[in-house]
Parts: C-alpha cells; structure tokens; sequence
C-alpha cells in the first residue's frame, strides 16, 4: 500500500507537470526530467535549476546572430578603402588597425560561437597571412543566408551539405579561371604588384612601391626557390620610433636594440668573430646561506684579490679562443666591463634568448653556458658588427650584418609614433606572407571582387543540375559570395547592388571574369590589368575554412549554460561583443 501511495503522489506530481508545461517531463525554464516505471522523476544534471537550456530553432538563430554581428563589424574595413578600427583596452592602450586578426584578437568577444570566428581569423592568418577580414566576411554572409532558409524549414543537415557542395564547385572554378604567374620576369615585378595589392588597404600604402620592394627582396633573401619554400624564422622585423615610414630600411643582417656595455668600446668591428654567452660575467655565487666576515684590511684585499680572479680568468678564456665581440644574455658587473674594455673587447649585455638563437643561428655560433667551455670553434662569424645612432634623440642600435651560415636579414621599421609602426609591421608581415605563397604556389586569380563574381555565376549555373534540397541551399552559398564584391562597392562610395549587378551581368555576357570593383577609380574594372591579383590558394584557404565554420555552427541544435551567461549572451545580442570603458546603446547589436 505504501508503495502505491508513493506511486500514486508521483503520476499527480507529473500530472501536474503536464497541466503547467504541456509537456511530460519539462518544467518552465528548468531542464528535462525522465521518470521511473513508477512515475518518479530523478535528475539528470546537477544543479539544474541554475541552468538554462536552448535548443532547436532558437539556439541556431541565436548562435547565428552572434557570429553575424562580429562579421558585420568588419565588412566596413574590407578592401584599399576600408575603415580603421579603433580598440582601447581595459589598460588604456589603444589599438588603430584594419587588419581582421587583430581586431578580433584585441575586442572582448565573450560569447562562444562568435569567438569561432576569432579562431577563423587566426588560422587564415597563420596558414595564410592575408585575407583575414574577407574569411569572416564571407561566413558571416554564408550564416546570414542559412538563417534565410531556416525560416524557409530547410533542415540545417541539408544546408551544411548544400553549402559543402557549393564550395567543391567554386574550388573546381578557381582551378579553371586561375593564370599561371612567372615570378622571376622583369626583376621579380610580379611579386612586387603582388605586395603592393597586400598593402594597398593598409595605412601604409603611401609608400606601399618601397615597402613592397624591400618585402621582396627579404623573402627572396631567405628562399629556397628549388624546394619552394621560405624560411620566416630568418626575417626578423624590428620596429623604432622616429623618422617617418620611408625611413624603413631592409638589413642584411641582425639589428638588436641594444648597445654597447662601455661608451669607450670601438663602435665598429670587421670580420667579427662573436662569443655568445648564456653565463653572467660576474663572480659565482653560494646556493647555501652564507657569511663573510671582514676583519681587516687585509682580509678585505684577499677578498678583493680573489674575485678580480674571477673577472680576469673569465675574459682571459674569451681572449684565448680569439674572439673580438662579446654577446651576453645576462649582465656585466663594473669590474668586469671594466676588464673587457681594457681588453679591446667589445661586448653587449641582457640580449634576449629568441634573440641570441637567431645570433647563433645566423652566425653558426654555439651557445656557451659556461665559461670553462669557451673554444675557437664554437665562435660565430660575420662581416661587421656595428653601433648606430638614431636622429637627435641619440637612440642606438646593434647591427650584425653578413652571418656566415645563414642569410638572417631585419626590416627596420620607422614611424612617428608607436601606434604607426605596430600598425606597418602588421602591414609588412600581411605583404611578406602574400610575396611567400606567390613563391610557394605561383597560380593567381584576379582580386577585386572578380573571382567572387564568377564563382558566384558558376555555382548559380550548377545547382541547377541538383535534384534534391541542398540545390537551395547551393543557391544560397552563390548569393553569399556576393558579399565581398557589394562591400568593396560600397566602401568605396558606389552604389553597391547597382555597381555589382551591372558586373555580373558583364561578366556573363563577355565571359570575363577579370571584371571587379573598381575600388581606386583608375576607370577599368579588368583586375589584372590594374595588377590587383591575389594567390590561389589564399582564395582557396578563406572559402573551405568559412564552409568549415559555418558547417559548425549549423549543426549546434542544443546550448546548456548557467543562467548568468544564458542572460547575458544567448538572450542579449547587443551583448554579443564589447568594448571596454565605452558607452554602448542597446538598440543596434552591431555597435
């Protein structure tokens, strides 16, 4: 009886469960419950009451509303006429870019599935190097599409395939339309129109024909053109405030910023044999607790004796294995800088470790840790190791130049503030990356918008030839790419469904697919002859990464969180991302 009594109370329990919710085993915002056999419910989840659940429907719009609104940022810093970005951080820094990696990367994006798009920005910059802002661009014009055929009640399974399909189509295009490039003809000219379209929306482009020329000869400096690959670990890029941005220099060689120990030591010294020590020129000290007691005049002179020992056996050894430089990665004592000018020893303290690698490596030095190891074969070599000043501010600087084993080489960027040279050597690094996949893969495709336009015709021509759903959905991958063209338009002050659809229409009716956005006005939509052409197989890169998020995102059907986050990021969109210490108005979720 007892057990019917608990059996009964628990079937009203549920009934009741049933009259509140409509649902067996689903309580208004709370998890879902199972029952027994006998009609009592147990927990699945700890703590479920303080979690909320999104799923179906709701979790995919509210997923894609976030991904949309980060995408939706960036779209007005696409292209030469793009706009900066300006983050300041919760320290009061403050960062001026248009690069899309590093405005993701700076921005506090707290909701998880937005932050998928930070990590898409981050692999196209790390495989690639460019064409970060466009990757996100595009998922975001892909995630705006698939919501359009949510509404429609396409299954998300339908259109992640459909859009997978669509990308096998645009990639099978770009390998039809895309043009051997020689990239050794007329002095490497090429390569040059190549970097100077990778910095043409940068801050630097000004100088963008000098920087582009000092981008090729660095990488070309460290290539190996047989095996077509270039060794980034060899370039080095330095910036120094001062001077303008045409003061950017290419060394052949490696520039520290770092001087020498002694203002009397020689500034200069040729065909430079250099010691690279990670042991401090100082006296050895106890591991113990310990205490030295000084009695007299004369114990203070041993004491004293003892440790100018130390100091003397020390660059006794250096001199011995005919060494005439002195790299340090710790510090001097006075006595012993003392000695080593004495000596006719040049030598440079607190040298970073990455630093002191690069050094061996590009002089074919060993990196000695202990004195007592100090030999003439474990010396580096090169052609001269020198001291520069800078301007009126008398800012010095250490430069080795000619390494014997290696071909190190340092770009020396000036600029008048900091804010200006971070953002040139994020410009540099986006042209050396471009100059590097043009050597790597030398196949390109017109830029502008143009390739976008044919892939968009081609996969509008082929989906047609689909049978099932996923047509819709290859459809949709077609108006998608459309985004890229309509924001270079827009940027650029045209009107953007005019200007795109008079070049789609063009391009079917000619059959050209060099026809693009003409974003600097020189009067010709042909890409390639205004020589706005990008690698490849970056093109290739930003659409199998996009499919690849957006794939990801559709298939999320279900989000558990605590109700804090639930509150802030899933009910929230305007909340989606922030920036700190500024105001922002709830009523448009792209602010």
């Amino acid at each position: 009886s007892r057990r019917r009594h608990t059996r009964q109370r628990s079937v009203s329990w549920a009934r009741r469960c049933v009259q509140e919710t409509g649902t067996w085993g689903l309580l208004s915002n709370k998890m879902s419950l199972a029952f027994d056999e006998y009609g009592r419910p147990f927990i699945i989840l700890k703590e479920q009451e303080k979690k909320k659940r999104l799923k179906g429907i709701d979790a995919l719009k509210s997923n894609i509303m976030a991904a949309t609104s980060v995408s939706n940022l960036l779209r007005t810093s696409l292209g030469p006429k793009g706009m900066d970005k300006m983050v300041v951080s919760a320290d009061g820094d403050v960062l001026i870019s248009n690069d899309g990696a590093t405005i993701l990367e700076k921005m506090e994006i707290q909701h998880q599935i937005a932050r998928l798009f930070v990590e898409l920005s981050k692999s196209q910059d790390n495989e690639i190097g460019d064409g970060t802002t466009g990757v996100v661009v595009l998922a975001g014009s892909m995630l705006e599409q698939a919501q359009l055929l949510l509404d429609k009640g396409l299954h998300p399974i339908h259109i992640a395939n459909g859009f997978e399909k669509a990308c096998d189509i645009a990639v099978k295009h770009l390998h039809t339309i895309a043009k051997e490039l020689d990239i050794k003809a007329d002095n490497n000219e090429s390569l040059i129109k190549c970097a100077m379209t990778a910095l043409g929306s940068k801050v630097v482009n000004k100088f963008q024909r000098k920087l582009a020329e000092i981008c090729v000869k660095a990488v070309l400096s460290v290539a190996d053109l047989e095996r077509k690959d270039v060794n980034f670990e060899l370039i080095k890029v330095d910036g120094k405030v001062g001077g303008s941005l045409e003061d950017t220099s290419f060394i052949n060689g490696i520039v520290l910023d770092k001087e020498f120990s002694h203002p009397q030591m020689t500034k200069e010294v040729k065909e430079a044999k250099i010691c690279i020590l990670t042991c401090p020129f100082e006296p050895p000290k106890p591991k113990i607790k310990h205490t030295a007691e000084i009695k007299s005049g004369e114990d203070y002179q041993k004491l004293y004796a003892q440790e100018q020992k130390y100091f003397i056996d020390m660059v006794k050894k250096v001199k011995e294995s005919g060494a005439n430089v002195v790299l340090c990665q710790w510090g001097f004592d006075d006595e012993a800088n003392h000695l080593l000018m004495q000596n006719k020893l040049p030598a440079v303290r607190w040298v970073g470790g990455s630093e002191i690698e690069l050094l061996a490596i590009a002089t074919g030095a060993r990196i000695v840790p202990r004195f007592s190891e100090i030999t003439a074969d474990k010396l580096g070599n090169a052609k001269v190791v020198k001291e520069i000043s800078f301007g009126t501010t008398n800012d010095k600087m250490m430069v080795i130049e000619g390494g014997k084993a290696s071909k190190a080489i340092t770009i020396l960027v000036r600029g008048g503030s900091k804010t200006v040279v971070d953002e040139a050597k994020r410009s540099l690094h986006d042209a050396l990356c471009a100059v590097r996949n043009m050597i790597t893969n030398s196949r390109i495709v017109p830029g502008g918008g143009a390739v976008e336009i044919s892939c968009s015709n081609a996969v509008f021509k082929e989906a047609d030839k689909i049978a099932t759903a996923d047509q819709y959905a290859v459809r949709s991958f077609a108006e998608a790419l459309e985004v890229i063209p309509i924001s270079l338009a827009e940027n650029s002050g045209y009107s953007p469904i005019e200007y795109v659809g008079d070049l789609k229409a063009r391009q079917t009716k000619e059959g050209d697919f060099k026809l693009g956005v003409d974003c600097l006005r020189k009067g010709t939509n042909d890409m390639l002859a205004q020589c706005v052409y990008e690698s490849m197989k970056s093109k290739i890169q930003q659409l199998q990464l996009a499919t690849q998020v957006v794939k990801m995102i559709l298939k999320i059907d279900d989000v558990i969180a605590t109700t804090e986050y639930y509150q802030l990021h899933l009910t929230l969109p305007q909340t989606t991302v922030s920036y700190p210490h500024l105001p922002l108005p709830t009523t448009d979720p792209v602010q």
